[in-house]
């Protein structure tokens, strides 16, 4: 009885994980043409998109089973130009999560943006070694900010992840890095006279153990919608202040809202990969 009582959670739990998949969850291959990024990065999906290679020296991806590693052709040839660049410094390996799936889209859980092939998380971690196989497979994070969310927790800081962030932010492609404010705040206290790149580099909830990097929409690309750029200056004032203030008298939580209508070239790509 208990055997079968064991299966029968089984199939509910995996029939409900099924349930809660999106449609682009269900396209596990790039859809063929000239690679296009089309729509918002938060409502879009991607033609031609190409895998990020596995095997590679300089670079580790992460959780391949979740099968995330898609993205914009320039968005593939921003990893390896970061992850050359920190070879080259001797910062360590660079660890890769999450880009995009093979169209792009919604995700069931975890991103609302990543959908049109020009975002990817890049871990704040360098290690000197290579990961094993395990490893990059059951990842362990290394929270970075301290438990009041005030500032980073100092024997976990290392030069060394400021460094990757400032080479991300200064690659010409990349529009936007979201971070922790604690992170946000360590940057611009360590930053120095040269703190043009801190523009790009926005405070946002949670991205405690990762920075998102973000690509300017490629050219030929169409359809895609750039965000407005950032605002002028280092960001590191009275903007980057305001989230460590208490919350005002009588707000509340953003409400979850439903996602808007997906772009009709997302649209009809789906409709045509259901058929």
């Amino acid at each position: 009885m208990k055997k079968t009582l064991t299966a029968l959670c089984a199939l509910l739990i995996t029939a409900s994980v099924a349930q809660a998949a999106t449609p682009w969850q269900t396209i596990p291959q790039p859809i063929a043409g000239t690679p296009q990024s089309i729509g918002e990065f938060a409502n879009g999906c991607i033609i031609g998109a190409r895998p990020l290679p596995l095997d590679a020296s300089g670079y580790q991806v992460m959780r391949t089973d979740q099968r995330r590693f898609f993205g914009h052709p320039d968005l593939i040839a921003f990893i390896q130009r970061l992850s050359g660049h920190t070879r080259q410094q001797g910062l360590g390996e660079v660890l890769v999560g999450d880009m995009g799936m093979a169209a792009g889209g919604r995700f069931s859980s975890g991103h609302a943006s990543h959908q049109s092939g020009l975002d990817v998380d890049i871990w704040l971690q360098l290690p000197k070694q290579r990961w094993s196989q395990q490893m990059l497979l059951k990842p362990q994070p290394l929270d970075l900010v301290a438990a009041d969310g005030k500032k980073v927790v100092a024997r976990h800081w290392q030069p060394e992840i400021g460094s990757l962030i400032k080479l991300a932010a200064q690659d010409n492609d990349v529009t936007r890095i979201f971070v922790n404010p604690a992170i946000k705040q360590q940057l611009c206290t360590d930053a120095g006279s040269d703190r043009a790149w801190l523009r790009k580099v926005r405070p946002w909830f949670q991205h405690r153990a990762h920075m998102h990097v973000r690509l300017r929409c490629p050219a030929g690309s169409l359809q895609c919608a750039d965000q407005p750029a950032p605002p002028p200056g280092d960001g590191c004032g009275a903007e980057l202040q305001s989230w460590f203030a208490p919350p005002a008298p009588g707000s509340t939580p953003p409400v979850k809202r439903e996602p808007p209508p997906l772009p009709s070239a997302c649209q009809a790509l789906l409709d045509n990969h259901q058929l």
